[in-house]
Formats: structure tokens, C-alpha cells, sequence
């Protein structure tokens, strides 16, 4: 497995979910510089699409393959401006995935608010198999070889990524007319809602899975009520147990196992401190990601503290991927925490059963995982913003969280103002919950409207 690779599997369970928590500063909202008025083209055949797209302006061609399905994938670079603001002060070019079907068919639009480094040319979101429809992956930006040099951090917000998307579907719209539909899961998933809250007539309307609604980050007690309640009592003593053993008579020996490993990859240690405190972050997070990516059955391989040291570091790590933690790792993710720790929001969670086995007050902040040389301010606002116009402007959006998934703990809800909104929970679901894990009359109403949204009453799954 390559250092990108695992990197990309440490960031999934690690930042789409719990560690997410409340909330950031609402950025000025300035309007987008209105696009160049073009003639609309006309629909493509399969002979002349990749010249149409070629043509349009900022859009380069990189890659044309058959793919599965009667697919084709083709891989694009789009130049955006660094600063939406003010476009004159530097470009970049965003990494955009396309897999085309028909220029007639739907277009869903995937925010996965991650890279593009491992897009798979078969994968398909549930949303484009339920219509038969087009894809567009999005690369967010500062994150794979979307970033800017030099790297303003400063230019790293969500109305800047939301813009990002709107820029994308304007000049997309030109070779697809049919209806866009919008989707990503959890950090994806809220780029998705934010994209809709800055742009809302971008998309005919969004399917968000898993996100988080960060909306204090001074009160961390939803998340630790929810974890006091999932599962069973069993469970969550055998987790506490496995946690007060990694911080207590196991502590010397797991942090030396993780110091070892880092050192022989090459690996150093100096942003997050030590791996003493990596073990402690991580212990903390344990009973999150546990239930992030577990279910009951999982209760049964929970290691107990007398358990062999490397079996017990094995668990450990599959849990929460100990080596994400290292300075070649965490440079990768550094777009990530900068965005929790500056608008997304990081919950620090409460730890009564720790008692007496905690060495590091405020451990679980951001600036634990973000290079010192990056600058971070805290943004307090943003969040709340974006649960407002939810409540009161919001229409149609459709948010499905899994039962048993903590990311759930601070969900979106409707409210006053909503309109064609709805909330559906699919049970005895983790942080992958999906449309087709709901309960079956929830699953028919939201396939319906879904292709409602999308005007095509044609089942295409």
C-alpha cells in the first residue's frame, strides 16, 4: 500500500464523521463574479463530446477511457480563481472526473471534499445509479493536486469551495441541460449543503449522507450523550475497558509500538508532539470511530486489557489508523484540519470514565494536527449560518444518517422555512448509510423524489 493510498483510507473514517462538531465564522458573502454569457452548445454525440468540452473556456481535456456500464470516463482540469473575489489574483486548476453516459441524461454532481487521487472509473454514486444519470467528481480544493503554489490558506473557506461548484455547473451547463442533482457523503456531504446555501438554483436538488451540522463548538454534550446511548451496555464497557488499559498499564507499550512503526518508514512524529500523545488523541476518539465504521457484531473483537500487545495494537489501529498521525501523513490532511479547526468545527469529547490517565489539556484541538507554519483562526458563526438557511430557506434537500453513525448526534433538521426537505435514518446503519438501507416505505418515497428532483421517471438502477 502506497503512502497516498493509506492516507486516503486514514481521512475517510477519521474526518467525515464525529470529529466533525460544532461550529465557525460566518465569511462575507459576496456574490460571484457573473460568467461570460456564451451561446449554448449544442447536444454532443459521442464523436464530438470531447471537443466540446475542450472548448469550454478554463476546461482541459486530460484523459478519455471506456468505462463500465456503456460509461465513458474522462478526466478534466477546470482553472479557477484562487480568490472568487478577486479572479485576477492567481489561478489553479480543480481535477474533475467525469463519467458520461448521455448529454440527455441527469448530471449528478459528487462533492466527495476530499481528493481524486483514487477515483475508481467504475464507481458510481447511489444518486447516479438510481437515475441512470452522468457524473461529475469534484476534487475539493487545497486538497490532492488542486491546490494552489503558492498555498494561501487564507483562501481556503466554504464559500470559496461553494463557488468553486458553482463555476463548474455554469460552465458545464453548456453540453448538459438536462436536470443536476447534487450528492456527497459527510465532509462531501456538507460541501454539498454549503454549495446550495451560497448557490441554491445551481442543482435541482441535493442528496447529503452522513454530514454533520457543526453548530457550537463550545458544547460538546450531544455527541457524548450519543455515545453513552449506541449499542449496548456490554459494548460500551468493553470500549472503556480497552481505553482505560491503552492509557493506563498498555500506555508505554502502545506508544512505543507506534514510535517504532514511524520510525521505520521514515517517519516523524514532531507536529502532533510524540506518540505518547497520538496514543491519547486517539484514545479519545476511540468509542467515535468505533461506531463509525462497526455494528453490534464488532462488541464480540474488542480486545480486553489483558489481550497480547501486538493483537491489541492491531485492533487499535484498525480502529483509528494510528500512522495518519505521522508529520508525512498529516501534511497530506492539512487541508482537512484546517478547515475544521478554522469553519467546520472539531468537537473535543467529555472523558469522565479517563479519569486520572489524561496527560494533555486540549489535546483534541486542530492545532494538534496542523503544522505550525500554517496560521489557523478560529471563525465562529459559519456554521450557524448554514443551519439557518437550512431551517428557513432550504429546499429540496434530503439528508440520510445511519442509525448507530455519532456523526448523527448534530444533525441537519428542517424547520419553518424548509420546502421539499426531508430527513430519513437508516437503521442499524453506520457512517455508511444509503437510500437503499432505509426502511422500505422511507426508501420509496425518497427514490421517488430523488427522480422527482431529476424530472426522469426512468428506473434506470
Amino acid at each position: 500500500m502506497t503512502r497516498a493510498t493509506r492516507t486516503r483510507r486514514f481521512l475517510l473514517p477519521l474526518l467525515l464523521g464525529g470529529l466533525l462538531a460544532p461550529a465557525t465564522a460566518a465569511p462575507a458573502i459576496a456574490a460571484a463574479r457573473p460568467a461570460a454569457h456564451h451561446a449554448e452548445a449544442p447536444r454532443p454525440t459521442s464523436d464530438d463530446l470531447p471537443a466540446r468540452l475542450a472548448a469550454l473556456p478554463g476546461m482541459r481535456l486530460v484523459r478519455d477511457t471506456p468505462a463500465p456500464g456503456g460509461y465513458r470516463a474522462i478526466e478534466l482540469r477546470y482553472r479557477q480563481p484562487v480568490d472568487h473575489r478577486h479572479p485576477g489574483r492567481g489561478t489553479f486548476e480543480q481535477r474533475l472526473f467525469l463519467m458520461h453516459r448521455a448529454a440527455d441524461r441527469p448530471m449528478v454532481l459528487y462533492t466527495n471534499g476530499y481528493d481524486l487521487d483514487y477515483q475508481d472509473p467504475a464507481f458510481r454514486t447511489e444518486p447516479t445509479q438510481i437515475l441512470g444519470a452522468n457524473q461529475l467528481s469534484v476534487e475539493q480544493r487545497y486538497f490532492g493536486t488542486s491546490r494552489p503554489h503558492p498555498t494561501d490558506w487564507t483562501k481556503l473557506d466554504i464559500w470559496q469551495a461553494a463557488s468553486d461548484h458553482h463555476r463548474i455547473v455554469r460552465a458545464l451547463k453548456r453540453v448538459y441541460r438536462a436536470a443536476w442533482i447534487s450528492t456527497g457523503g459527510s465532509k462531501g456531504g456538507m460541501a454539498t449543503v454549503y454549495h446550495r446555501r451560497f448557490y441554491p438554483q445551481d442543482v435541482a436538488g441535493s442528496v447529503a449522507y452522513s454530514a454533520p451540522n457543526n453548530t457550537d463548538d463550545r458544547d460538546n454534550t450531544a455527541e457524548y450523550r450519543f455515545l453513552q446511548r449506541v449499542g449496548t451496555p456490554a459494548c460500551r464497557r468493553a470500549l472503556t475497558d480497552v481505553q482505560r488499559a491503552l492509557l493506563g498499564a498498555r500506555r508505554a507499550e502502545t506508544a512505543g509500538r507506534l514510535a517504532r512503526a514511524a520510525a521505520a518508514h521514515g517517519d516523524t512524529l514532531r507536529t502532533v508532539g510524540s506518540a505518547d500523545r497520538a496514543l491519547e488523541f486517539n484514545v479519545l476518539r476511540l468509542p467515535e470511530r468505533f461506531w463509525m465504521s462497526q455494528d453490534e457484531a464488532a462488541c464480540a473483537r474488542i480486545p480486553g486489557p489483558s489481550a497480547d500487545g501486538a493483537a491489541l495494537y492491531a485492533w487499535f489501529d484498525q480502529m483509528v489508523s494510528l500512522w495518519g498521525y505521522t508529520d508525512a501523513y498529516l501534511s497530506v490532511a492539512a487541508a482537512s484540519f484546517y478547515q475544521l479547526g478554522t469553519q467546520l468545527g472539531s468537537a473535543s469529547l467529555a472523558a469522565p470514565q479517563l479519569a486520572g490517565l489524561l496527560r494533555y489539556p486540549g489535546i483534541q484541538q486542530m492545532r494538534t494536527l496542523v503544522p505550525r507554519s500554517i496560521p489557523m483562526r478560529f471563525q465562529p458563526g459559519a456554521m450557524a449560518d448554514i443551519d439557518r438557511w437550512v431551517r428557513h430557506h432550504g429546499s429540496r434537500l434530503m439528508f440520510v444518517y445511519g442509525e448507530t453513525d455519532p456523526t448523527r448526534a448534530e444533525p441537519f433538521r428542517t424547520g419553518p422555512g424548509s420546502r421539499d426537505t426531508h430527513v430519513y435514518l437508516a437503521p442499524h446503519t453506520n457512517h455508511l448509510a444509503r437510500i437503499d438501507k432505509l426502511a422500505a416505505g422511507d426508501r420509496d418515497r425518497a427514490t421517488a423524489m430523488l427522480r422527482r428532483w431529476a424530472n426522469t421517471d426512468d428506473p434506470t438502477t
